[in-house]
């Protein structure tokens, strides 16, 4: 059983840590039509070199972090798919799939993580 766990963790963070990554080559790399939908949304565009880096680390802390500070991953994580789906549904574009599905990875992730632990991730 505790295979399966890993096996999970690895395929949904994988999944999710592609995703992630490709998000933040696109902030940094095609920077000008990212920032023209940021401004779409009603966003400020100063965020998405920053965005950018902390999706990156947050991939970083669910592959190698504690387990406090991978808790905090996923809550960043969970709160950025949640407005971008937002974002996405109320401008009507038809874009909220990509965060939705971002937002099913996340909790698969979480998950396997915290089966594959065995132990309560959030100790107070």
């Amino acid at each position: 059983m505790n295979k399966k766990m890993k096996i999970g963790f690895w395929i949904s963070t994988g999944l999710l840590s592609a995703m992630m990554l490709l998000s933040s080559g696109m902030y940094i790399f095609n920077h000008e039509t990212i920032a023209g939908l940021f401004e779409s949304y009603g966003y400020p565009t100063y965020i998405l070199y920053p965005l950018a880096a902390l999706k990156i680390s947050g991939i970083a802390v669910l592959w190698f972090g504690p387990a406090r500070i991978k808790e905090w991953a996923y809550a960043g994580f969970f709160f950025n798919f949640i407005l971008a789906f937002f974002a996405h549904n109320n401008i009507g574009d038809g874009e909220q799939g990509g965060a939705a599905m971002a937002l099913i990875l996340l909790i698969s992730s979480y998950y396997f993580n915290y089966k594959k632990e065995n132990t309560p991730v959030a100790v107070a």
